[in-house]
């Protein structure tokens, strides 16, 4: 099975979709068929920015590059660009549904929901410090694993 396209989503772009796209597009390196991965934020106060500083460190840590990615915000053309587009939390996910064109042929998903089965929330770590990005990494890397496994 090829692996899906997928836009991962959080507030800004600039914490935790900007890792899942570097951990997604960092699994799928060895791909022969490279799926198109890309993250945006629901809001625009990031546009043009890097990420996070603590992102790129968490993800340079774990041997991801982020550091070139840069924060946009989603747009109309994504819900028909990509086959999925992947929420972080349901604050996110809501705005989504709500945004998303009544033709839309993305499916929108809540990240744990479709990595794990479970309705957690992937936490936003903006107002905490290095641990919480250490532990948003984890759970998207391993949420990425099971997301890719479920795809082969």
């Amino acid at each position: 099975m090829t692996a899906p396209s997928i836009l991962f989503v959080c507030l800004g772009n600039i914490c935790r979709s900007p890792l899942a796209e570097g951990i997604y597009r960092h699994l799928t390196q060895g791909a022969s068929e490279k799926p198109l991965i890309a993250s945006a934020g629901t809001g625009g106060w990031h546009v043009g920015n890097p990420p996070d500083r603590r992102s790129i460190n968490v993800a340079a840590a774990n041997g991801v590059d982020i550091s070139r990615q840069r924060a946009r915000q989603i747009l109309l053309s994504d819900f028909f660009e990509f086959d999925l587009v992947v929420a972080m939390d349901r604050s996110n996910l809501a705005r989504l549904q709500s945004t998303a064109p009544v033709d839309a042929t993305a499916s929108l998903h809540l990240f744990a929901e479709l990595a794990f089965g479970t309705s957690d929330e992937v936490p936003d770590p903006y107002y905490g410090d290095l641990a919480d990005f250490e532990a948003v990494y984890s759970m998207l890397s391993s949420g990425c694993s099971a997301m890719l496994a479920k795809f082969e």
